[in-house]
């Protein structure tokens, strides 16, 4: 079977190595468009303190992190490197005892259901400022031992290096699909077609502009968001926990003295690639409320990524209507790399006509805002 993945973020990357790992003939195309949310997200693995009301996505986000052992042993074996994935916790910190008890009491419920959520302990300021010293010194926290992160460069390398081990080919340049008779049949890079029996759009922010041409509509906007990489030089911080204040802003701690402070979201940013002076002063007072330790450390870097996001867009897989062996995945939103190499495998199961790891129903593109509008074929 020959398919051609379009977009190589984690979902898609995903997607390419066990197309490829299960045997498909694979080539996975990529603009390397500045603002690639893969890029530049966080990458928090602690899906269990969210208070999704939707228990299929929350499924789908708690099934992401439950699947991170068994990724990392198959990314060993194909021998893909690092993905800077590491297990020391989460703490969500608040100096209000009321919003901690609640805390407290909603993680033991979820934890009832999933054990890789690890332990939840209530800590006082004092042992919260144990185990991460920046820490403002009245915040309270609940510490859940299963919380997680990785580096999202690394992973979404490490997934195309295992596909290329398992003989995936990447092709940089834009794709547009090309469809005969209704079906896809292959992508047009530059004056060069990659035929395929199957294409799976996994482009992001993007993927409205790659399947508008065939009539699909997909509500998706790119979403801004600002972060900002610090350093603290000759501290490790390796074993500090991800601190998850109350709210949408978060510090995480990768090794070697570095931390990431996020992150904005700005709706209605367009692809405006621009690190703004009211981004960055909201990313760093946001961060120095909660760790007013990190005043000493230096500025590295701020990324920007474009998150795929929606009124009311929850994650899309599946097959798009209208178009056959067209299939499209997206909506993972600030989810995107604790859900993709999940989501990825699922897609690659359903192009494979395997048995679903998850109910792919409640994400399919026809119930989820993707609307095929019957137009004519896109090339011949």
């Amino acid at each position: 079977m020959r398919v051609v993945i379009v977009g190589a973020g984690v979902l898609g990357a995903s997607a390419a190595f066990h197309l490829a790992k299960a045997g498909a003939d694979v080539t996975i195309v990529d603009a390397h468009l500045d603002g690639r949310a893969t890029a530049a997200g966080a990458g928090i693995i602690c899906p269990w303190l969210n208070g999704a009301e939707d228990m299929n996505f929350y499924r789908l986000y708690a099934g992401g992190a439950e699947y991170y052992p068994d990724l990392l042993n198959a990314l060993a074996a194909a021998g893909a490197g690092d993905t800077g994935y590491r297990q020391p916790g989460a703490m969500l910190v608040s100096a209000e005892a009321a919003e901690l008890d609640w805390t407290e009491h909603f993680s033991a419920r979820r934890q009832a259901d999933s054990p890789s959520m690890g332990v939840v302990e209530r800590l006082t300021p004092q042992q919260a400022r144990a185990r991460f010293p920046p820490l403002r010194a009245d915040l309270g926290a609940v510490f859940v031992g299963g919380g997680a992160r990785v580096d999202g460069r690394r992973l979404a390398a490490a997934l195309l290096t295992a596909a290329q081990h398992h003989g995936a080919t990447v092709v940089q340049g834009h794709a547009a699909v090309v469809t005969r008779s209704g079906r896809a049949v292959g992508a047009r890079v530059g004056n060069e077609i990659f035929p395929a029996d199957t294409v799976v759009v996994t482009a992001g922010a993007w993927a409205a502009e790659v399947l508008r041409p065939l009539g699909a509509d997909l509500s998706v906007l790119p979403q801004r968001g600002q972060i900002v990489h610090l350093d603290l030089e000759g501290v490790d911080t390796s074993r500090w926990p991800v601190i998850l204040p109350p709210g949408e802003h978060y510090i995480v701690p990768f090794d070697n003295g570095r931390l990431v402070c996020g992150a904005t979201r700005e709706t209605g940013s367009g692809f405006d690639y621009r690190v703004t002076a009211a981004g960055q002063a909201e990313v760093l007072a946001e961060g120095l409320r909660i760790a007013p330790g990190l005043g000493v450390a230096t500025m590295v870097e701020t990324r920007i990524g474009f998150r795929p996001m929606g009124a009311g867009l929850r994650p899309v897989l599946g097959w798009v209507p209208g178009v056959e062996a067209l299939a499209v995945g997206n909506g993972l939103g600030a989810a995107g790399l604790t859900i993709g190499p999940l989501a990825g495998r699922m897609l690659a199961d359903l192009v494979l006509g395997q048995p679903a790891f998850l109910d792919l129903a409640p994400f399919d593109p026809g119930r989820r805002g993707v609307v095929h509008t019957g137009v004519a074929e896109v090339l011949r």
